[in-house]
């Protein structure tokens, strides 16, 4: 998950790598974000809803006690939040932002989360079914250049195509952003990397962040959350 900056990254020259895996692997063009600011499109993308949210609360306002990805897959998932100071943190400080760490809000998974919600350190493991990387607000391109988020990206996303479940064909990323930084227009990259993806593919249908969900959903064999049940699914233009 990235930040804030919107499609307006596409093209430039100050995040490379994000280009040259955008060129090399898939590109959703006409994806949107559901809403502004942050933290509802986090919800959003994890339960089907943003649950009546419409600000950046911390978990303390929004206690939300509604199904969501992490809770569907029975303690089968993991966060890895940059710069979190401990476990499962619900408070923000310095360059973690506990908005952009959806699994901390949902009452359901608290216990789940005190174990698979943790600080980003080397080396991940890739090995659970679902697994969401928040960098920092540094590093997602939020509150520094572009460029600082795409010499991030260039650290880990090698990492991450380097995991046996990558090699093995079961594993695919997805990188997209959060909003598009308060435009009217709110629409974000989303950038589709798995061994199946045809070399450069360009898909122009109509998506949302519901529509990341169902893919994810559908490849998990889980229930279709909210708006994930009439969201179209990105499987068969992708070839996931």
């Amino acid at each position: 998950m990235l930040e804030n900056v919107g499609y307006s990254v596409i093209g430039s020259p100050s995040a490379p790598y994000l280009n040259a895996l955008a060129g090399e692997c898939g590109l959703a063009t006409n994806d949107l974000a559901i809403s502004h600011p942050s933290l509802p499109n986090y919800i959003a993308l994890t339960s089907g809803s943003t649950q009546g949210i419409t600000d950046d609360g911390e978990p303390s306002t929004h206690v939300l006690k509604v199904p969501s990805i992490f809770s569907e897959l029975n303690g089968n998932w993991r966060t890895y939040a940059e710069s979190m100071p401990s476990t499962c943190d619900r408070v923000t400080s310095g360059d973690y932002a506990a908005r952009h760490n959806p699994a901390v809000y949902y009452s359901p998974i608290a216990a789940t989360c005190a174990r698979n919600d943790v600080p980003l350190g080397l080396p991940m493991n890739m090995a659970a079914a679902f697994t969401m990387i928040v960098p920092n607000i540094c590093d997602d391109m939020h509150s520094c250049p572009v460029s600082t988020g795409d010499q991030w990206l260039r650290r880990y996303v090698p990492l991450i195509l380097q995991s046996p479940q990558y090699r093995s064909g079961s594993l695919v990323l997805f990188i997209t952003f959060d909003e598009n930084d308060n435009q009217a227009v709110n629409r974000v990259p989303t950038i589709v990397v798995a061994p199946s993806v045809p070399y450069g593919q360009r898909v122009p249908a109509p998506y949302t962040h519901y529509s990341l969900l169902r893919t994810t959903e559908t490849l998990l064999r889980v229930p279709l959350l909210g708006g994930a049940r009439t969201a179209p699914s990105m499987i068969s233009r992708f070839h996931l």
